[in-house]
């Protein structure tokens, strides 16, 4: 079972007979009363993203689910095709099921398949990505005094915020927890 005070981005549990992931979520304590947790779920199966709340302390049933590394191979018209690395069968998800983890991920890139009784439903990500800037903006020496921040536009399309002196075909590391740059690799 998972506690309320277990939850964390990424959980996947049961939610009203329904196979869902934690998008985000949080604690409310008003002043009368019991806490509340307020949770944004998305369903695995649909991809409808929901939001519910709950009193704290509320527990739901877990779900085991099993992993096998694949690799992505490309995406065509809303499917996305994986391939098993050790028996090389192909798996198809469609854009519902990657979200927006299609941002973080490039052809031949390798990440986990997420399956629950034998349905593939989700992949996972490793914490940072590398990705090459497609476009950004020149940045100026003397703009701030105190750094600041551009926005760049990766290959991929995710748009990050980047210091002033990223340029294109810079490549950088990016935390696919929270779409932040990390680091000029």
């Amino acid at each position: 079972m998972i506690d309320t005070s277990d939850l964390r981005k990424g959980t996947t549990m049961e939610f009203d007979g329904r196979l869902v992931k934690v998008i985000e979520f949080s604690h409310n304590k008003q002043g009368r009363g019991s806490a509340q947790v307020r949770m944004t779920l998305r369903d695995l199966r649909t991809g409808s993203t929901t939001t519910h709340s709950v009193q704290a302390g509320a527990r739901f049933p877990a779900v085991r689910l099993e992993r096998q590394n694949v690799q992505f191979l490309y995406e065509d018209d809303g499917h996305f095709q994986f391939m098993d690395t050790e028996t090389f069968d192909q798996i198809l998800l469609d854009e519902s099921a990657v979200g927006d983890l299609k941002l973080y991920i490039k052809e031949n890139e390798t990440c986990d398949l997420l399956t629950y009784e034998g349905e593939p439903i989700d992949i996972e990500l490793p914490t940072s990505v590398t990705l090459a800037v497609d476009y950004t903006e020149p940045g100026f020496k003397g703009d701030t005094a105190t750094g600041g921040n551009k926005p760049a536009t990766m290959e991929t399309g995710l748009v990050v915020q980047v210091p002033l002196f990223i340029t294109n075909g810079d490549v950088l590391k990016i935390d696919t927890r929270t779409g932040e740059y990390i680091e000029r690799v």
